[in-house]
């Protein structure tokens, strides 16, 4: 791993040594497997629970058990394979998400990422002898801000960080669709009153809250800008597909490397968000008004009426995990297009150094120029 010049993420007593959160990928996308790789890199690596339990016997007629059963496998398997930081990405509007984030706790998580909804009710799930923190993840300072005032008055508890997802992100989006390419609700105007939040509530309550974004970091000069602009860190899904240690299917990541610009589109999902994919002949196919009748046994997102539904969101995303994209589609965020081949994750961390450290020496060079620049002005 290279020495990187930026400092480790502090979350309340976790250090990751590199300020680079994996994106947790739902439906078998992250799982131990990747979620391993990455924090032995040095990252916090972040296990994705919706449909965790879809290669279980039980997984249609026994919904609840088989997600968490398969959950405690995937978290036990991650520890045995590493001793970094790892995470756990609960969507709130998982109809078990309770039982979820309860098994989480018990097995001990370094960390919940919760977003897909706000989480007002999380911190009712710890324990005397919990060691987990907790993470919204938002997208806006209004949502950070209302979690604080109801997690004080409810629980006495304050987010141990959280996570500012922007519209460029993949799958579902906490955006309308008209802001969604809207500049006011960029990446870059979004952070500072997050930012804001979290350092009032700590001048008030002493509490250190750290700020991650998401949603369209690509390069390590991605994570350099952000981090100038005073993110404490930075969580990046899409580049940890096209990875040898990721979970999909060879032909999931594929998809990717094959995606054009003009591929990655905005869809409507039957869970009532818009959301980020790669357009493919089954998408079209949706798009032209074509239906597949399915019935829903488990009800897996409280949001989705499978009764006006055109397919199941869920069978649909399990399908593109297996590499049969006939029946799928794959989620992406918006710079998917720009991967072109599949590497180790250890190697892409190397990469990601050096853009850092040379994006780095770029805007030590800038400011030093700007600094000359205003000299001599004065000086004529």
């Amino acid at each position: 791993m290279l020495q990187l010049r930026y400092r480790p993420l502090t979350i309340g007593d976790l250090t990751s040594p590199l300020p680079i959160i994996q994106g947790g990928m739902g439906v078998g996308i992250s799982l131990s497997g990747l979620a391993s790789a990455v924090a032995n890199a040095g990252g916090i690596g972040v296990i994705a629970s919706i449909g965790i339990g879809m290669r279980e016997q039980d997984f249609h007629s026994n919904f609840v058990e088989a997600n968490r059963r398969a959950l405690r496998r995937e978290i036990q398997k991650a520890r045995a394979l590493t001793q970094g930081v790892l995470g756990l990405n609960i969507m709130v509007a998982a109809s078990n998400f309770a039982d979820l984030v309860t098994t989480a706790i018990e097995e001990k998580i370094d960390i919940i990422f919760s977003g897909a909804g706000l989480p007002l009710n999380l911190p009712s799930f710890l324990t005397t002898d919990s060691v987990t923190k907790l993470a919204p993840i938002v997208s806006s300072a209004r949502a950070a801000s209302l979690i604080c005032k109801k997690w004080l008055q409810k629980y006495d508890y304050l987010p141990d960080a959280f996570v500012v997802e922007g519209p460029k992100a993949g799958g579902h989006l906490g955006f309308a669709r008209e802001q969604i390419f809207d500049e006011a609700f960029s990446l870059e105007q979004i952070l500072p009153p997050v930012i804001e939040v979290a350092a009032s509530y700590c001048a008030r309550y002493g509490k250190k809250i750290p700020v991650i974004v998401a949603g369209g970091i690509f390069t390590g000069g991605d994570i350099e800008h952000f981090l100038r602009l005073g993110a404490d860190g930075v969580q990046m899904g899409t580049r940890f597909v096209a990875t040898h240690e990721c979970d999909a299917d060879h032909a999931f990541k594929q998809a990717y490397i094959d995606a054009t610009e003009e591929d990655i589109v905005i869809i409507t999902s039957p869970v009532g968000m818009p959301g980020r994919a790669i357009k493919n002949k089954y998408l079209e196919a949706v798009d032209a008004g074509v239906k597949t009748p399915f019935g829903c046994p488990y009800h897996c997102i409280v949001t989705c009426d499978y009764t006006t539904s055109p397919y199941c969101i869920a069978h649909a995303l399990i399908s593109a995990q297996r590499g049969r994209f006939n029946s799928g589609f794959a989620f992406a965020g918006s710079n998917a297009y720009r991967i072109t081949e599949i590497i180790a994750v250890e190697e892409l961390m190397n990469q990601l150094a050096a853009e850092y450290q040379l994006a780095c020496a770029a805007s030590r060079h800038t400011v030093t120029d700007i600094a000359v620049t205003t000299t001599i002005e004065r000086t004529l």
